[in-house]
């Protein structure tokens, strides 16, 4: 992939942050901002379907997928997906600033890596962890809370496992992870606030 279709596919990853946004802006309930998750994963997934099936040709997807996406679904479905679990799975509390880590941290983190499958460079992970406290604590998570998820966003965004040829994506497991952490952290660890 170029520097300008990964800089393309960043700011396409940027956007995504309009979701948790109508929400924080009050613009749509949290059911409402559910009910438009579930409704662009179903799309998402039907265009994966169709593109993964069928074979849909659109010049934007081959310039927006990584190689390793060609044959599996794409990045964009699993963002949609991931930020889909967090929000019916877990209370705004929980799951904006977590959708937030995957719509503003990971482009950041990937704009200061190289881009390449595998373990990223402790810089860009300090990077990625920091931005991500920041999220949190903004989202006025108590510290615990906030440096833990951000600890489980900067180990998914660190790595991509491959398990049976297929890469375990991080714009699935950055909102997912760091939800889960969240909750439990709430749930059964002291509340110290910034």
């Amino acid at each position: 992939m170029s520097l300008s279709s990964e800089v393309k596919r960043r700011l396409v990853h940027v956007s995504g942050t309009g979701y948790p946004a109508l929400f924080v802006l009050d613009l749509v309930s949290y059911r409402q901002l559910q009910l438009l998750l579930v409704a662009s994963s179903a799309v998402a997934l039907g265009l994966e379907t169709i593109r993964l099936l069928v074979g849909l040709d659109w010049r934007i997807f081959d310039e927006l997928t990584r190689e390793y996406e060609h044959d599996n679904l794409a990045g964009y479905a699993l963002y949609l997906f991931g930020m889909t679990v967090a929000a019916l799975l877990f209370e705004p509390r929980v799951a904006v600033p977590a959708m937030l880590m995957l719509t503003i941290a990971d482009p950041i983190s990937g704009l200061a890596s190289s881009g390449e499958l595998g373990v990223k460079a402790t810089h860009t992970l300090l990077l990625t962890f920091g931005v991500c406290v920041l999220i949190a604590s903004l989202s006025g998570l108590p510290v615990v809370a906030a440096v833990l998820g951000a600890l489980a966003a900067t180990l998914a965004d660190g790595a991509k496992p491959v398990v049976a040829g297929y890469v375990i994506d991080d714009n699935l497991t950055i909102p997912v992870g760091s939800s889960v952490v969240i909750y439990l952290s709430l749930r059964h660890l002291p509340e110290v606030t910034f």
